[in-house]
């Protein structure tokens, strides 16, 4: 699955911070993530505690 720059999605589990599953953040990236990041998308906007976290595909669901 292919996310979009700005594009609201659920964390269903991250293993980059277990603390973002279950919440919302908004997608970063603006092309489809590569070797820099092991193939995962940057998250940001999840909550005050958690800055910024790297998800990988099968991790996010996009939301409405």
């Amino acid at each position: 699955m292919q996310f979009a720059s700005g594009q609201k999605v659920l964390i269903l589990e991250c293993e980059d911070d277990p603390r973002a599953a279950g919440r919302t953040g908004h997608i970063v990236d603006e092309v489809p993530p590569g070797p820099l990041t092991q193939g995962r998308w940057t998250v940001h906007r999840i909550g005050w505690s958690i800055g910024p976290v790297l998800c990988h595909t099968h991790e996010l669901t996009p939301t409405p």
